[in-house]
């Protein structure tokens, strides 16, 4: 994550936000929290700081914070997140409406599938695994419940940058920077623009290998009765020997039939 611009000081809320609804110490912490990642699962308050836009001295103020609260352990000069921050991903899984109610459709997709099937929402550039259902493979992080993935790589992801208005889709493109994960990732904006396209023109999607290699996922839109968009149903599974065209005729009319089941009912 790499390091914001300037923060609003505690008396300049955000836009949209009444400054006396505006507590930019809890902004600054949940920072703190999010500015552990893969790249840098232990940092000293310095490396924080520089990561969140601190200067050292708030950023160890934060981190003894939340050392106290049990979400950051030390050995007095590395800072580094404990377990007990799985319990605010955890919280949203429990209370959430949208998980719970898909739950049985996840069953109903891997049980005439045979396959995993997910429900993911995106957040920023980034697909969020919310709920999922079916045989418990050899599958690698990225397809752990709760599991954040570069949109662009994903069925899911695609499908939904490919439904955002045209204008949005064209400026996301123009602004992000697309990472490379096999040799078959598309790499190229003016290759991805025109699949992004093609995915809207038939309103589903379909990406093999991009990834992980020999894993393919096919993906359709969730809507709410309004027509909304509020997330993509998805199934992955390993390649083997079906072809692409004999997977999505296997298993996209079972998708396209639980989704629009489920419409009515979020």
């Amino acid at each position: 994550m790499p390091a914001p611009s300037a923060k609003p000081s505690d008396d300049d809320a955000p836009p949209g936000l009444d400054r006396r609804d505006w507590i930019a110490g809890l902004e600054r912490g949940v920072g703190i929290i999010e500015a552990f990642d893969d790249a840098h699962p232990r940092m000293t308050a310095s490396e924080a700081g520089q990561r969140t836009g601190m200067t050292r001295t708030a950023a160890r103020r934060y981190l003894l914070t939340l050392q106290h609260m049990g979400y950051v352990a030390t050995d007095g000069k590395l800072f580094w997140l404990t377990p007990r921050v799985l319990r605010l991903g955890q919280s949203y899984l429990e209370s959430a409406r949208l998980p719970r109610i898909v739950q049985p459709f996840l069953q109903r997709v891997a049980a005439g599938t045979h396959e995993t099937a997910y429900l993911a929402v995106l957040d920023g550039d980034e697909v969020v695994y919310i709920a999922r259902n079916g045989p418990n493979r050899s599958m690698n992080t990225g397809y752990v419940l709760g599991a954040r993935v570069a949109a662009q790589v994903t069925a899911s992801g695609m499908l939904m940058l490919a439904l955002r208005p045209e204008e949005e889709t064209r400026r996301w493109l123009a602004t992000h920077e697309l990472q490379v994960f096999t040799s078959h990732t598309i790499a190229s904006k003016q290759q991805l623009a025109r699949e992004l396209a093609r995915i809207r023109a038939q309103g589903w999607a379909l990406s093999e290998q991009q990834l992980d290699l020999n894993s393919r996922g096919i993906a359709v839109p969730l809507r709410d009765r309004h027509g909304e968009l509020v997330g993509a149903l998805n199934i992955t599974m390993p390649m083997g020997r079906e072809s692409s065209d004999g997977a999505v005729a296997r298993v996209l009319p079972v998708l396209r039939e639980t989704a629009e089941a489920m419409r009515n009912l979020i």
